[in-house]
């Protein structure tokens, strides 16, 4: 099962629809408009319609997995959720992002799932880059590959879901083969999601202005990413793929524990 954030006609979801259709039946269940940066967020009820993919839902990409899971096609082995035109990387992209939500809502249901999208550097022309589906082929490849070979290779039974980000790869820096094939594929990195964080609030009288810096300084190479993170990988030209679990893990603190016995005993 497919789906994404950036809307069922999105020119990353059609390229992913059609390079994993290569490998596996596909069906579409996606959101009928852009709905990034969403989150887990969900509704109550939401139309659905049929479309030549399969079905367009005026919903969220959470919506989506679980309108998908239990009653449009319940019996699917994998979902895969982009690809999304920007990247998702960095720990705390994660929440905020429909795309990984799409795959996190999977794993609820114990299907495996990736997330799948493309790194583009901030610029002025932004807008005008990956606006055809060869722009995509990097995470399309590597999400094809992991499509056809990771769940039977058990990659699942110690991941919940995979986050996958390519780094946007020119026709310069990369040849197409006659067949179809990669002569020059980036090379693939096994990272963590990056701790690094640089939003900056500014109030401008009734206002404040929310700015998240991570972006720009990615562009311009002055953020001190360490390596073995997500966004070290892609800033140094490699694919980037977090295996990754949904539920919120936790450890026996003793610190804490010491804290509520004094809460139990207090007068």
């Amino acid at each position: 099962m497919l789906t994404n954030d950036d809307g069922i006609d999105s020119v990353g979801f059609r390229a992913l629809y059609d390079g994993l259709s290569r490998v596996a039946d596909v069906v579409a269940v996606a959101p009928r408009n852009d709905r990034s940066s969403v989150g887990r967020t969900m509704s109550h009820e939401v139309p659905v319609e049929e479309h030549e993919l399969g079905y367009a839902i005026e919903g969220t990409p959470a919506d989506c997995t679980v309108a998908g899971l239990e009653v449009l096609c319940p019996d699917v082995d994998l979902v895969v959720a982009g690809c999304n035109k920007g990247a998702n990387i960095g720990a705390y992209t994660l929440g905020r992002s429909g795309t990984v939500s799409a795959a996190v809502e999977a794993a609820f249901f114990e299907v495996p799932a990736m997330a799948v999208s493309l790194y583009i550097p901030v610029s002025d022309d932004w807008e005008e880059l990956a606006t055809e589906p060869e722009d995509f082929r990097e995470p399309v490849e590597i999400a094809t590959f992991l499509a056809e070979h990771a769940i039977d290779a058990g990659v699942f039974e110690h991941a919940d879901y995979l986050n996958v980000n390519a780094p946007y790869n020119t026709a310069e820096q990369s040849d197409v083969d006659s067949e179809g094939g990669t002569d020059d594929r980036l090379p693939v990195e096994i990272t963590r999601p990056s701790r690094l964080y640089d939003m900056t609030a500014e109030r401008n009288g009734d206002s404040i202005r929310l700015r998240d810096r991570i972006w720009e300084r990615m562009a311009d190479g002055t953020l001190p990413e360490p390596e073995g993170t997500d966004r070290h990988a892609v800033m140094n030209g490699r694919v980037s793929v977090s295996p990754l679990s949904a539920p919120h893990t936790t450890e026996r603190q003793g610190t804490l524990a010491e804290v509520l016995e004094a809460y139990g005993s207090a007068v």
